[in-house]
């Protein structure tokens, strides 16, 4: 288990530096820099002036080592589109994404286990096929024109929600505690509602598939022989084996659910690391889109080695 555990931690450290190499080099390589915007009172002398003070005038190896040095000591490099340091603004945003990525996780998974086990139980019946459809419907939609639909509808078709941001602007600071986190609740709502709806697709049909493998198993005909109540043989003894392939597969939802939280956040003005990315690659502010690379990765990989963790907490076979 330790060993397990060490090999994880140095596969994960050598993920990050790739990703961070290959980051650095990929957005460098792009037309521009972060000072080729247009200005009427910016001269190309005080854009190389800029340029051979940042370094960005030095060769690309001689730019990646000064970032890695920098990296590794804690500085991120400074943010020309936000006028302040990249780890000011990553501190930020990073809890804003970890609430509307953790609440939508944490919903996904409890409706989609819940849809694929009652899809199982029912196999071929009404439920099973409508819901079917819907998900299907559902899982193929992508982000960010689901995002635009439910934006459509809840806030201005049916205008009973927020439209974006992570507060009201103008009366935010003037509310009571109360009426201040029922304004948080709500501005949160649309952006979490647009990720859970696109992720628990997929994990209701992974749960459905791995349900319908496991009820058919000789362990489950003893236990409905021996007289349990079925109740009990479906979520004590068939959900808790289907359950493991389910723990694999929340490594590999994180980095798709990172993914989507670019979009969403972009549609919704959520203030998180999704919004920054995208208007900083849209600035070519290059050593924000590095760090957001990086942070995403690092969250991915402590994603991954929880989800091998969980995964031998609840198979005890492969403890050993």
């Amino acid at each position: 288990m330790r060993r397990l555990f060490v090999a994880r931690l140095a596969q994960s450290l050598i993920v990050v530096l790739i990703v961070t190499t290959i980051s650095f080099f990929v957005i460098r390589s792009a037309p521009g820099d972060p000072f080729s915007y247009d200005a009427p009172n910016v001269t190309p002398a005080i854009r190389e002036h800029w340029r051979a003070q940042f370094g960005y005038d030095r060769p690309l190896p001689e730019q990646f080592a000064r970032y890695v040095t920098s990296a590794a000591h804690g500085q991120l490099g400074y943010s020309f589109q936000l006028h302040e340091d990249v780890s000011t603004a990553l501190a930020q945003a990073i809890p804003r994404t970890l609430l509307l990525t953790g609440v939508s996780l944490g919903l996904s998974f409890i409706l989609g286990l819940v849809i694929g086990v009652a899809q199982a139980v029912r196999r071929g019946r009404w439920f099973d096929r409508l819901s079917s459809g819907v998900l299907m419907l559902l899982y193929s939609l992508p982000d960010f024109w689901g995002a635009l639909m439910v934006l459509l509808v809840f806030a201005y078709w049916w205008p009973i929600l927020p439209a974006g941001n992570i507060v009201d602007q103008v009366l935010h600071d003037y509310m009571s505690p109360w009426q201040a986190f029922i304004d948080r609740v709500r501005h949160l709502v649309l952006p979490v509602a647009s990720l859970t709806l696109l992720t628990m697709a997929g994990i209701s049909r992974y749960q459905r598939a791995a349900m319908l493998e496991v009820l058919p198993s000789d362990f489950i005909r003893t236990a409905r022989a021996k007289g349990l109540p079925e109740r009990q043989i479906i979520w004590r003894h068939a959900f808790r084996t289907a359950l493991t392939p389910m723990v694999t597969m929340l490594g590999l939802l994180l980095p798709a659910l990172l993914g989507g939280a670019l979009f969403v956040e972009k549609v919704f003005s959520w203030p998180g690391m999704g919004w920054l990315a995208a208007n900083a690659i849209a600035a070519r502010d290059y050593d924000l889109v590095t760090a957001i690379v990086i942070v995403g990765s690092i969250m991915v990989v402590i994603g991954n080695v929880l989800a091998d963790l969980l995964h031998v907490a609840i198979d005890p076979r492969i403890r050993e």
